[in-house]
């Protein structure tokens, strides 16, 4: 995947400032508050950055946290983890591979087989239903 760079006056252009916040800053949005916490319909969800595929509604659930949980990424390739210690405490970060922005946190306490909860601020994604459009890339 081709990596997406911009200068910081890019970004600031082309996001709002909550986006900005988040994806550039890697702040969180107030749980609960987000656009897309109660999607359920089938779809995709992509980063608000750059338009790079993240997450699908078939591996979307509801962990009652306040910010939208999924048990997978599209594939592997689709994010980087990073250690944050940011808080106090020790987590994993989740990061967009193609622009690196902010997305949110993996946890080790999620359903499935692989036991994990990517809990995912509403503001770093965009949503498409099964039958509309693809976004930016």
């Amino acid at each position: 995947m081709d990596k997406l760079k911009l200068e910081d006056s890019e970004w600031r252009s082309k996001l709002t400032p909550e986006q900005y916040r988040i994806l550039r800053q890697a702040e969180t949005e107030t749980p609960f508050t987000g656009e897309l916490l109660k999607v359920k319909e089938e779809g995709e969800f992509r980063c608000a950055g750059c338009g790079a595929p993240l997450f699908e509604t078939r591996t979307k659930f509801d962990s009652g946290c306040g910010w939208p949980s999924f048990t997978a990424p599209t594939g592997e390739e689709a994010i980087e983890e990073r250690v944050d210690r940011s808080h106090g405490m020790t987590r994993t970060e989740v990061r967009c591979a193609r622009c690196e922005g902010h997305l949110g946190h993996v946890f080790p306490d999620g359903p499935g087989p692989r036991g994990l909860r990517y809990c995912i601020n509403s503001a770093a994604l965009t949503f498409g239903g099964k039958n509309e459009g693809q976004a930016e890339q």
